[in-house]
C-alpha cells in the first residue's frame, strides 16, 4: 500500500465516500450489510464453509439413533463401523474447514474495521472546526477507537453464533420432518417463543446500550479534562477535587453498567429456564409415546428427538444472548453515523484549485456571527482590510475583540456571515482550501509535536526532505541548539508533546516545521505568549527571519512582538479601529497607545 503521503493516494478519501454513502442512523443494519458489500463473495464462501465444518452437530444424531438401534436389534456389527466411519469423516472435516471460515471472516471483519477507522478520519479531517469545537476530541477518539471495537466484537461473536443456530436448527427441523414428522410441530412451537423474547430484549438493551456507551464517552471526556488539567490540580493541591469529579462520573457508568449487565442476566436466566422446560417435555413425551405405542418410535427416534430439541434450545438460547451483543454493536453503527451524515463539512468539489500563491488578502465588509449567538453583537461587524503580498500584518486588542476570528476566516477555518475574502483576488468560497492550504504554515500559540524525532516533527506532512533542508529550517528558526549537544543530530527525540525541550524550543520547532514548507502565507497565534523574556527575544529573532518575504499574519498581546510589523490592526469589539506602523500608532494617543503604556507600566 502506499504510503499516506505519496500524492494521489486515495483510499481515505474512498473509505470516507462508501462511509458517508452506506451508514445511516435509522437503518444500522442496513448500513452495517452495505459496509460489508466489498467483501460479500469471501462471506458467501465463509457460510458455506462452516455449513460444512458445524454439520456434525445436526448430523450426528441421527448416527447416535441409528446405532442405538443396531444395538437395540442386536447388530449386525458391520453397521455400527460403518456409521462410525461416516461420523469420523464428518469431524475430520471440521479443522480445515474451520480454518477456512476464520481467514475469510477474519479477512472481512479487520477490512472493515480498517476501512471504517480510515473513513471516520477522513471524515474528521473535512468536517468544520466549528464541528470539533463542539465536539469532544475524547468523544471523537472513543467513536474510532471503542465503537469500531464494537463492530469488531459483533460480526466475530455473532457471525458464528447466527450461523451455527440457524444451520443447526434447520438441520434439526428436516431431519425430524423425514424420521419423526408428529414431532415438528413442538419445535416450531419453540420458534415463536425465541422470536417474542429476541425482539423484547433487543429492545431493551438498545435502549440501555445507548445509555451505557454515552456514559463512557462522557468519562472519557472528564478523565481527558484531568489530564489536561493536570498541572494546575498538582498545583493547587485539588487532587482530591479532581478524583471526586471522575469518581461521580465513574459511579454513572457503574450505574448504566450494572443496569445493563442485570437485564441481559435476567434475559439469559428466563431463556434458559423456559427452554429447559421444554426439552424436558419433549423427552418425557417422546418416551410415553414410545411406551405407548401411540406414536410409531423406536429408542433410537426417541433419543433422536431428545438431542435434537436439546441442540434446538442451545441454538435458540445463543441466538437470544447474541441479541446483546447485536444492540451494542448497533448502537456503535448508530453513534459512528453521528460523524458519516455530519454535514459541517469543507466541501471542496467543484471550486477552483490553486497552484501558485502571491499572498494579496483583501476582507471585505467581514461580518462574523457564531452559531446560538443571535442576541449577541457579531464575533466581526463590517471587517474591510487589504494586504498586500509580502507585508507583514498584526492584529492587536483587547481580548475577545475578534482578533483570532479574523485568522480563522482568512484560513476559511469558518465561514463569514457576510461580505468576502479574496485570495488573490479570487472569493475564498470558489477555492480548494485544501490546495489553498499547501501554501499556508501556521505557528499556533500551543505547539503541538509528535513524540518522536526532532526530523519527524520538522517535515511532518512534508515528506522526505534531504537533510540540509531540515538543518536550513532548523538554522533559520535559531532552533539548531536542539540538536547541537546531543549525538542523534537530526534523529534526537523530542519526548511526548516534546516534553524534553524547553517552551522556547518546542516554539522555534514549530517555526522550523512552517519555514520548511517554504510557505507563501504565515500565520503566528500568539507565538510567543507563553515565553520567558529570553525565550521571547530568541524565538522573536526567528520570526523577524521567517517572515522575510511571506505574507505574514501576526496575532498577538505582547506588543513588543509586533513593533515591526509593517502595519498593525487594532480591533475592538469585532471593528477596525486603528491601522498603522508602531511610530503612528503610538503618536496618535488611541488604544494602541494606550495597550502598550499599561504593558511597559
Amino acid at each position: 500500500m502506499p504510503d499516506a503521503r505519496t500524492p494521489g493516494w486515495t483510499a481515505d478519501a474512498d473509505d470516507e465516500a462508501r462511509l458517508t454513502r452506506s451508514v445511516r442512523r435509522s437503518k444500522p443494519l442496513r448500513s452495517l450489510l452495505l459496509l460489508l458489500r466489498p467483501h460479500r463473495t469471501g462471506m458467501l464462501v465463509a457460510i458455506a464453509a462452516f455449513i460444512v465444518k458445524d454439520s456434525p452437530l445436526w448430523v450426528l444424531p441421527p448416527v447416535t439413533a441409528a446405532i442405538i438401534d443396531i444395538v437395540a436389534a442386536n447388530g449386525p456389527l458391520w453397521r455400527i463401523g460403518v456409521w462410525a466411519g461416516i461420523a469420523a469423516l464428518l469431524l475430520a472435516l471440521n479443522y480445515p474447514f474451520s480454518m477456512l471460515v476464520v481467514r475469510l471472516t477474519s479477512r472481512a471483519t479487520r477490512g472493515l474495521a480498517y476501512s471504517v477507522r480510515s473513513g471516520l478520519a477522513a471524515r474528521l479531517q473535512r468536517l468544520s472546526l466549528g464541528f470539533h469545537n463542539r465536539q469532544s476530541a475524547s468523544v471523537v477518539q472513543t467513536k474510532i477507537v471503542r465503537d469500531v471495537e464494537n463492530l469488531e466484537l459483533m460480526l466475530a461473536q455473532s457471525f458464528p453464533t447466527i450461523l451455527s443456530a440457524t444451520t443447526t436448527l434447520l438441520g434439526a427441523i428436516v431431519i425430524t420432518a423425514i424420521s419423526v414428522p408428529q414431532f415438528v410441530a413442538v419445535f416450531a412451537l419453540a420458534i415463536p417463543i425465541a422470536a417474542f423474547l429476541i425482539v423484547w430484549i433487543r429492545r431493551r438493551a438498545a435502549r440501555n446500550n445507548e445509555r451505557f456507551r454515552q456514559e463512557v464517552e462522557l468519562l472519557s471526556a472528564q478523565v481527558n479534562e484531568m489530564a489536561a488539567l493536570l498541572p494546575l490540580t498538582r498545583g493547587h493541591g485539588l487532587e482530591d477535587v479532581a478524583t471526586a469529579r471522575v469518581a461521580e462520573r465513574a459511579a454513572s457508568v457503574r450505574r448504566a453498567g450494572q443496569d445493563l449487565d442485570v437485564l441481559n442476566g435476567r434475559f439469559g436466566a428466563i431463556s434458559w429456564i423456559t427452554y429447559q422446560f421444554l426439552g424436558l417435555l419433549c423427552l418425557v413425551g417422546a418416551a410415553s409415546a414410545a411406551v405407548t405405542g401411540i406414536i410409531p418410535i423406536s429408542p433410537g427416534q426417541v433419543v433422536l428427538v431428545s438431542t435434537y430439541f436439546t441442540l434446538l434450545t442451545n441454538a435458540i438460547v445463543m441466538l437470544m444472548n447474541a441479541a446483546p451483543i447485536l444492540a451494542r454493536g448497533m448502537d456503535a453503527m448508530r453513534s459512528i453515523a453521528d460523524v458519516a451524515e455530519e454535514l459541517d463539512v469543507e466541501d471542496a468539489s467543484g471550486r477552483v484549485v490553486v497552484g501558485r500563491v502571491r499572498g494579496d488578502i483583501t476582507l471585505d465588509d467581514v461580518e462574523l456571527r457564531y452559531p446560538d449567538t443571535a442576541d449577541e453583537p457579531p464575533a466581526l461587524d463590517g471587517i474591510s482590510l487589504e494586504i498586500r503580498a509580502g507585508e507583514t500584518i498584526a492584529f492587536v486588542g483587547p481580548s475577545g475583540s475578534g482578533k483570532s476570528s479574523i485568522l480563522n476566516v482568512i484560513l476559511g477555518f469558518v465561514r463569514p456571515s457576510g461580505g468576502r475574502v479574496l485570495i488573490d483576488g479570487q472569493d475564498l468560497r470558489e477555492i480548494d482550501l485544501r490546495s489553498l492550504r499547501r501554501s499556508v504554515s501556521i505557528v499556533p500559540q500551543e505547539t503541538v509535536l509528535l513524540a518522536g524525532t526532532v526530523r519527524q516533527n520538522v517535515t511532518y506532512g512534508a515528506g522526505e526532505l534531504p537533510d540540509d533542508v531540515v538543518m536550513q529550517a532548523l538554522r533559520d528558526a535559531n532552533a539548531l541548539d536542539i540538536i547541537a549537544d546531543s549525538s542523534h543530530g537530526l534523529d534526537t527525540l523530542v519526548g511526548e508533546r516534546g516534553s524534553r525541550l524547553s517552551g522556547g524550543q518546542r516554539q522555534r520547532l514549530a517555526i522550523a516545521r512552517a519555514l520548511v514548507r517554504d510557505p507563501r502565507i504565515l500565520v503566528l497565534d500568539e507565538a510567543t505568549s507563553a515565553l520567558d523574556p529570553q525565550s521571547e527575544a530568541t524565538v522573536t529573532e526567528a520570526l523577524d527571519r521567517a517572515r522575510r518575504g511571506r505574507t505574514t499574519l501576526i496575532v498577538a498581546h505582547r506588543l513588543s512582538t509586533v513593533r515591526h510589523a509593517d502595519r498593525i490592526v487594532v480591533i475592538r469589539r469585532g471593528r477596525v479601529v486603528e491601522v498603522g506602523s508602531h511610530t503612528e500608532l503610538m503618536a496618535a494617543g488611541g488604544l494602541y497607545s494606550q495597550l502598550a503604556l499599561l504593558q511597559t507600566g
